[in-house]
């Protein structure tokens, strides 16, 4: 038998497979999410989050100092808002003194090279639970926006380095990088979830933080996963307006979408191993039904190889140990 190609000959072991591989994940490509509450040597158990955790601030500048030390150059900082300041302004969301605020002086105290991009949105804060101002049951748009650029501009002064707009508002990219410009901020980016679907697979997140919406859904806002040209659409608008970063979220589900505005733009593309991603493959491993190491490294390799450079992904750390050996 005579095969004039022999595909196999590239597969014959680790050192050749690892040599032509098209796909490398590495540390760069992590940017690991952080939760943060108020107290003093607070580290909480997110119940359908198994092994990840709320911490205080003293915590998280211990959990940052260990991402460093993996080679994890990027955080992406969330806060819980004590329920007794939450409103339907979101004010508490640029307090100078806020939880925010001081996360980001307390990182970049103690990691100055690290990169931290802030949440900007008002679900935190608010008694409803929603990205923006309700108003007779309606989340209405421009009002939000002008509460976002308040909370943008107290990020910046802190000394945020990206904001990271996840609130799906029409126009909230241009607002933020005009504000921006016009006092004096020149060197703060802006990573936007450009195309962030509504989805069922964020249902840990808000366990986290105590942020489900407290009526009806984000479906006003956040995109119709049946749709693939609207994600082009609201990508190429924010590029528009200012974007450094875009991002599609959640990230697993959404590969096709990943490499289609990765295809499309000229910008650095984020994706979201989202927390539902997260709990389904902890779920599945914590019950025998598969590798959770190989899991990891599987999805992580797939969402890059889908066009994704940067991941942000509550297996960071675990990943960099892995990749590490």
């Amino acid at each position: 038998m005579y095969i004039q190609r022999r595909n196999r000959i590239l597969r014959t072991n680790a050192s050749i497979r690892s040599m032509v591989a098209e796909t490398i994940v590495t540390p760069n490509d992590f940017i690991a999410p952080l939760f943060i509450d108020e107290g003093t040597g607070v580290k909480h158990e997110i119940p359908s989050m198994p092994g990840y955790y709320r911490h205080s601030l003293d915590n998280t500048v211990k959990e940052v100092k260990e991402l460093w030390s993996l080679g994890i150059k990027c955080v992406n900082t969330y806060i819980k808002c004590k329920d007794e300041l939450k409103d339907n302004t979101g004010k508490e969301a640029w307090n100078p003194d806020g939880l925010m605020q001081r996360t980001i002086k307390a990182i970049k105290d103690a990691v100055p090279e690290m990169i931290i991009m802030t949440d900007v949105a008002l679900d935190p804060y608010s008694t409803y639970g929603h990205d923006g101002i309700v108003k007779d049951g309606e989340i209405v748009n421009d009002e939000t926006v002008e509460a976002l650029v308040k909370m943008s501009l107290s990020h910046a002064a802190a000394g945020v380095d990206f904001l990271a707009p996840s609130d799906m508002m029409d126009g909230r990219i241009g607002a933020m990088r005009q504000a921006l410009e016009e006092n004096g901020y020149t060197k703060v980016g802006i990573m936007s979830y450009s195309a962030k679907y509504a989805s069922c697979f964020y249902g840990p997140f808000r366990d986290a933080l105590d942020s489900a919406p407290g009526f009806g859904d984000k479906k006003t806002y956040q995109m119709n996963y049946a749709n693939r040209i609207e994600a082009i659409k609201e990508t190429l608008m924010d590029i528009e307006e200012g974007a450094d970063i875009v991002m599609v979220k959640p990230a697993m589900a959404y590969l096709d979408i990943i490499r289609e505005i990765k295809n499309t733009v000229e910008v650095p593309v984020s994706a979201y191993q989202v927390s539902g991603e997260y709990a389904m493959i902890k779920a599945a491993s914590q019950n025998g039904w598969l590798d959770e190491n190989k899991a990891i490294m599987e999805s992580l390799t797939s969402i890059k190889r889908a066009g994704a450079d940067l991941i942000s992904t509550y297996f960071a750390k675990e990943a960099a140990r892995l990749i590490a050996g």
